[in-house]
């Protein structure tokens, strides 16, 4: 991708961030009913990034997802308003941190790679970093779920031409500029298709890592819904091309509109050729409304694209009124000898 490079990947099963005073870490976990893994990915993430600070949001569990949490020494909210995107836009709104991670209380994702990522974001500096999945096992992907993450990677690095290699990774992290800019108006599982969407329209430096995934625990159940949360995200991503790509989107549908005026009004056209009359004056009246309104549709692209630049002029304003990562005001070092990150 312009912006982004895959980082290599690295051992790191001794591998820990060291932070200097004044460094602020914070780890976003959203959790629903996670009472059997988030302990063990509270734990793996302050035992590889001492002195994190780790947010569980609990989204409305039945079960002793909070109770666990905070038993592993988690600073445990709550987030009453049903959805992962819910929880993304209250935790960005309520944390303050340097850097924050985010990743999913499931215990799919390998916690233990989390000094790798902030390594990452710090060496660029970047603003997002992207772990990329790994599979360690041939049953981690759900069915379908492969195939459509890789159908929505493609679908979006044509749309924003930005190469995207994971885009539903739920393992990422950021700066504070980045999560500061970030609108966050998707409500459940679309927020991750809504930041690599936002990462590609700031253009920010960013990088992506792979990173190990796993199957599940047993007896955790996915929350995921195959066709209805796909059907979502494909919703989004349409919404999205129309909002950031608004030339592109409204010449396409001006240029179907103008086929099926032409289509229609080929009869009425021929027949005056031939004839010097028009009998067919519904079709005629018909085909002249549809080219109108694909007119309309173009020109009202060129203004949305007009409306468009500002909003981004004063997003990339509020972005760079913050400072960027970096890894010497921070004082962070990774104490893992063999550990490599960031672009090469």
């Amino acid at each position: 991708m312009p912006d982004a490079t895959l980082a290599p990947a690295a051992d790191h099963d001794d591998a820990t961030v060291s932070l200097a005073d004044g460094m602020r870490i914070a780890a976003i976990v959203p959790c629903y009913n996670e009472e059997l893994t988030v302990g063990k990915v509270v734990t793996d993430l302050r035992a590889a990034v001492p002195g994190i600070e780790v947010y569980v949001y609990d989204n409305n569990s039945s079960d002793r997802t909070a109770k666990v949490a905070l038993e592993a020494g988690a600073v445990v909210r709550v987030e009453s308003a049903k959805g992962k995107g819910n929880v993304v836009r209250r935790a960005f709104a309520d944390v303050e941190a340097d850097i924050y991670l985010m990743i999913d209380g499931d215990d799919t994702y390998d916690a233990g790679a989390a000094p790798r990522l902030i390594q990452a974001l710090l060496d660029g500096p970047h603003d997002h970093v992207l772990g990329v999945r790994r599979e360690i096992s041939e049953t981690a992907y759900r069915p379908g779920h492969e195939l459509g993450n890789r159908m929505f990677n493609v679908l979006v690095t044509r749309i924003f031409g930005v190469e995207v290699n994971d885009m539903l990774s739920g393992y990422r992290v950021f700066s504070h500029r980045f999560v500061k800019s970030f609108p966050a108006i998707s409500r459940e599982f679309e927020t991750e298709t809504e930041l690599t969407v936002h990462a590609a329209t700031l253009r920010v430096p960013q990088v992506e890592v792979p990173v190990n995934f796993t199957d599940r625990a047993e007896g955790a159940e996915s929350k995921l819904r195959t066709y209805h949360d796909g059907l979502k995200i494909l919703r989004l991503v349409l919404h999205l091309a129309r909002v950031e790509r608004p030339v592109v989107f409204h010449s396409i549908v001006a240029g179907i509109l103008m086929l099926v005026g032409v289509l229609i009004g080929l009869p009425p056209i021929i027949e005056f050729i031939d004839t010097g009359y028009v009998s067919k004056v519904p079709s005629a009246f018909l085909a002249a409304s549809i080219e109108i309104l694909s007119f309309m549709t173009f020109f009202l692209g060129l203004t949305l694209s007009a409306l468009k630049r500002v909003k981004d002029e004063n997003m990339r304003l509020v972005y760079l009124s913050m400072g960027a990562p970096s890894a010497q005001q921070a004082g962070v070092r990774g104490t893992h000898a063999g550990s490599r990150s960031g672009p090469r």
